[in-house]
């Protein structure tokens, strides 16, 4: 049966998810709450606070829509899927309570001790004398991280220890972590709250600068598949971390039904949860869904009716797919917004911080502005391309990273003695 489908949210994650269910041939009709200019052009926009539950509810209720998928992690937390289940309409996002495994990095840490994962050995926080000891225990580099939502910008990593006691007292309650070690993958996997998909692993650069210089970002840029990566990777992070993890959840009284994001690094000790995240991540979204051949709305509507069990494994087309940010100037601490933005309208693009002006001006609205996605039979060739058409568009004062995927498809790696773009624990 033809579908109807409602993605929450504003960014290019969900420009991303739209552009792939409108592509669909069981996908009738696309909607984007609120959306975005890149959006509007494969589905319908609606003028709805996605943080409001009750009117995204509404809207889903109005539309007559047969899934419903919430995109960013605030409004997951805030309890949209809640609202949206309670009107009797499948959700592709957990509840607001499983939601917590990426709204409390505590709570996390609570579940992943539960379930046996392996992770970072890790301190809660609440006072500035906590914060000194765990520091002291566990030395440099210092790893701190607010307990809370961040927009994936309240983790540093740093040598300075007065840096690292600055950004703790600048939160509620704070995680001191140890540090790892080894270069890091994301996995996603799509649940219905029992079995599991999983993804092919990408990689996001997290750090603003070349060289991953200067502060963490909500991502620069990411690549898909990594040839570098171990033989069996995917299957030994379903087994020790996805499973236990929904598992740990389900027994809970709490299951998880959307997407789970294993942050993961390859240590020398081997392999270590960094985060979790409890939907799909941005920029690592868009170059992988332009490399899946699985239809997303069945995936996606079998995830969310408990009917994974029957779905076959996810197919992921040959090649590769490099995507590549480009910020807003000042991102990420105080980015410039309303600079006109030309060259956009090309295959690949996916908007997430961009806004019309009072003129139909495609302008900039955020400090990450778009993700350019290329594609080839190798990463050298989608890197080129993912260059290629960013050399097309013009956005005064914006800038993006040169060195996305550069190390993997150099083929300077050597399994895991070399560190394929060194992102550090977000």
């Amino acid at each position: 049966m033809a579908q109807t489908v409602l993605v929450v949210g504003t960014g290019g994650r969900e420009h991303a998810l739209a552009w792939a269910l409108s592509k669909d041939p069981g996908v009738a009709g696309v909607h984007i709450a609120p959306g975005n200019p890149g959006t509007a052009a494969v589905g319908t926009n609606h003028p709805v606070d996605p943080m409001n539950p009750e009117a995204v509810a509404a809207l889903a209720v109005e539309l007559a829509v047969d899934l419903v998928v919430v995109g960013p992690e605030a409004p997951l937390v805030a309890g949209v899927a809640d609202a949206v289940r309670a009107r009797g309409i499948p959700v592709f996002g957990p509840s607001g309570a499983a939601a917590q495994l990426e709204g409390s990095k505590a709570f996390a840490k609570e579940i992943m001790e539960a379930a046996g994962v392996p992770t970072a050995e890790a301190r809660l926080c609440v006072s500035m004398d906590e914060v000194v000891a765990a520091l002291d225990e566990f030395g440099a580099p210092y790893v701190v991280k607010d307990d809370g939502l961040a927009a994936g910008k309240g983790v540093i990593v740093t040598d300075d220890r007065d840096a690292a006691i600055r950004h703790a007292a600048g939160c509620r309650k704070v995680i001191i972590e140890e540090y790892l070690d080894g270069p890091e993958v994301s996995l996603f996997a799509l649940s219905d709250g029992t079995h599991v998909l999983p993804f092919e692993p990408a990689q996001d650069f997290k750090r603003v600068g070349d060289g991953d210089a200067g502060p963490n970002t909500g991502g620069m840029g990411a690549y898909t598949p990594l040839p570098w990566a171990p033989a069996g990777l995917t299957e030994q992070v379903v087994a020790t971390v996805i499973q236990p993890t929904i598992d740990e959840l389900r027994r809970r009284g709490t299951p998880f039904v959307g997407l789970l994001y294993a942050g993961l690094a390859l240590t020398s000790r081997g392999v270590r949860v960094v985060e979790f995240n409890a939907r799909f991540g941005d920029p690592e979204t868009q170059p992988l869904l332009t490399r899946l051949k699985t239809p997303l709305g069945g995936a996606l509507y079998a995830a969310a009716t408990g009917a994974l069990a029957e779905h076959p494994p996810l197919e992921w087309g040959s090649g590769a797919a490099v995507g590549v940010v480009i910020a807003a100037q000042g991102y990420p601490e105080s980015p410039r917004k309303g600079d006109p933005i030309t060259g956009a309208e090309i295959e690949g693009v996916f908007h997430a911080g961009t806004a019309l002006d009072a003129s139909g001006q495609l302008v900039s609205a955020g400090g990450r502005v778009l993700t350019v996605v290329g594609t080839g039979d190798t990463l050298a060739e989608a890197r080129d391309a993912a260059y290629a058409k960013v050399s097309t568009i013009t956005l005064p004062g914006g800038f993006h990273r040169t060195d996305i995927a550069a190390n993997a498809a150099a083929q300077q790696l050597d399994g895991l003695r070399a560190v394929p773009g060194k992102e550090e624990q977000a």
